[in-house]
C-alpha cells in the first residue's frame, strides 16, 4: 500500500522510515523503465526546485537539472557566491523566501546543520544533496543498484574501506533500515562516530542486519557482496591529504585485497575517484565494476525522491 510522502524532507536515512525508503526505490525502478521506454512522466510540471550549492558536483547537479526536467519540473542553480548560506542573511530567511518561490529545495552543503536549519524553517520539502554528516541520496542511488545486480538488499554484506565520512555514515543508516550487513574497515581514529552507530542500534536489531568496525580491511570483504570506497580526503579536507595518504595506507582496494574471495562481489565508488589512492584503476574498470551504473541511478533515485516529496 502506497505511503503518502508529500511534503516530507530528506535529510538522512535514519530518519525515514523502511517503508518510506522501500516506496523510493520501487518508484525509481518504475520511472527508470518510463524512461527507458522513451515514455513521458510529468509528474512535476509547473514545479521548480531551488539547488544550493555550497560544494560544486558533476552527479549531483546534472542528475538533479536532468531529473526535474525529465519530470516536467523546472530547475534553478544557485551557486555559492550568490546566496552566501548565513553571511549575507541568515538561513532561517533564505528558507522561508525560497518556500515563498519554489516547490522543493536541494542542498548540497558543507556543515550538516545548514540542512536542519532548512528542514526546520522552510515550508516545502529539502532534500539533502549531501552535507559532512550525510549523503542520503547518493545510498538510494546505491542500493537501487545493488537491488538490480543482486536482486536484494536483505542479508547483503557491504564491505566499506576507507574514512568514516558522510557516505560511510549514511551506508550505516541504509543498512540498518533495509536489514543488510555492513562491515567498514578504516584506519585507527576514522571510524564512524559512536553517535552513528547508537543512532542506528534498535534499527539494527529489529531488522536483522548488522555493523561491525575493525582496522583490518581484508577482514571486512571476506564474504563481501558488495565492496564499497569513497576518496580519503573530502572537498574542504585538502590541507589533510598528505597526512591522509600516509595514515590510508594499505586500504587500496586493489586485486590483491580482493584475491581469493567471492568472485561475484560488485565494486562500488560515489565518485569521484582517485585512481591510485583509495582504488586501483584496473579494479575500478574490471567487469565486477558498477560505478557507472551506480552514477546513473542517482538520476532515478531522486527522481523518486522529488516526485514523492513535491
Amino acid at each position: 500500500m502506497a505511503i503518502s510522502m508529500k511534503g516530507k524532507s530528506l535529510t538522512t536515512l535514519i530518519e525515514w522510515s523502511r517503508e518510506e525508503i522501500q516506496q523510493v526505490l520501487e518508484t525509481a525502478v518504475h520511472l527508470k523503465m518510463k524512461q527507458k521506454m522513451g515514455e513521458a512522466h510529468p509528474l512535476l510540471a509547473g514545479k521548480s526546485l531551488a539547488m544550493i550549492f555550497q560544494k560544486p558536483s558533476l552527479r549531483t547537479r546534472v542528475s538533479f537539472e536532468v531529473g526535474m526536467t525529465q519530470l516536467g519540473g523546472a530547475s534553478l542553480y544557485l551557486a555559492p557566491s550568490d546566496i552566501k548560506l548565513g553571511e549575507r542573511e541568515t538561513t532561517e530567511d533564505i528558507a522561508l523566501v525560497l518556500s515563498r518561490f519554489v516547490d522543493g529545495i536541494m542542498a548540497r552543503v558543507f556543515g550538516h546543520k545548514i540542512i536542519e536549519d532548512l528542514a526546520r524553517y522552510a515550508t516545502v520539502p529539502v532534500i539533502n544533496g549531501l552535507s559532512d554528516y550525510a549523503h542520503p541520496c547518493q545510498i538510494l542511488g546505491d542500493f537501487l543498484t545493488i537491488l538490480e545486480k543482486r536482486g536484494t538488499l536483505c542479508g547483503q554484506k557491504i564491505a566499506y574501506i576507507g574514512d568514516g565520512n558522510n557516505v560511510a555514515n549514511s551506508l550505516i543508516f541504509g543498512s540498518a533500515q533495509m536489514g543488510l550487513n555492513i562491515a567498514l574497515a578504516t584506519p585507527p581514529g576514522f571510524e564512524p562516530l559512536k553517535e552513528v552507530l547508537d543512532r542506528v542500534a534498535p534499527f539494527f536489531k529489529k531488522y536483522g542486519g548488522s555493523v561491525s568496525i575493525t582496522n583490518n580491511p581484508k577482514e571486512a570483504v571476506h564474504n563481501a557482496d558488495v565492496i564499497y570506497t569513497d576518496v580519503w580526503a573530502s572537498m574542504g579536507q585538502e590541507a589533510e591529504r598528505e597526512k591522509r595518504l600516509a595514515l590510508f595506507k594499505g586500504f587500496q582496494v586493489n586485486h590483491g585485497l580482493v584475491a581469493g574471495e567471492t568472485e561475484d562481489f560488485i565494486f562500488m565508488h560515489c565518485l569521484p575517484a582517485h585512481y591510485g589512492e583509495e582504488v586501483s584503476y584496473e579494479l575500478a574498470k574490471d567487469a565486477r565494476s558498477v560505478i557507472y551504473d551506480q552514477a546513473e541511478n542517482r538520476l532515478h533515485a531522486q527522481k523518486a525522491v522529488m516526485a514523492l516529496l513535491m
